[in-house]
C-alpha cells in the first residue's frame, strides 16, 4: 500500500507489482485490480473472488489486503 496515488491502484510493469492507495474502499479495490488482472496483463476472469494471473495461477494478496478482503467478505455475509 501507499500514499498519495493518483489512481485507487496502479499496475507498475517495472516491479511486477500492483500499488494499492491507503485508505481505498475494499470494493473499490477489488474491481481495479481484477481490471488490471484482465485488462491489462489479460488474464482469464475469476469465476469466484480470487484474482488470477495471466498465466492462469492464483494471485495470493499480501497480508494487509488479504486480511482486509477476508473482514469484507465475511461482512457482507
Amino acid at each position: 500500500m501507499a500514499d498519495d496515488l493518483p489512481k485507487i491502484a496502479i499496475w507498475d510493469p517495472d516491479e511486477v507489482s500492483i500499488l494499492v492507495a491507503r485508505g481505498a474502499a475494499v470494493g473499490e479495490f477489488l474491481r481495479e485490480v481484477e481490471a488490471i488482472l484482465t485488462i491489462d496483463l489479460g488474464a482469464p476472469a475469476a469465476s469466484d473472488d480470487r484474482f488470477v494471473c495471466f498465466c492462469g495461477t492464483r494471485v495470493e494478496l499480501p497480508g494487509e489486503l488479504a486480511s482486509l478482503v477476508a473482514v469484507t467478505a465475511c461482512e457482507s455475509v
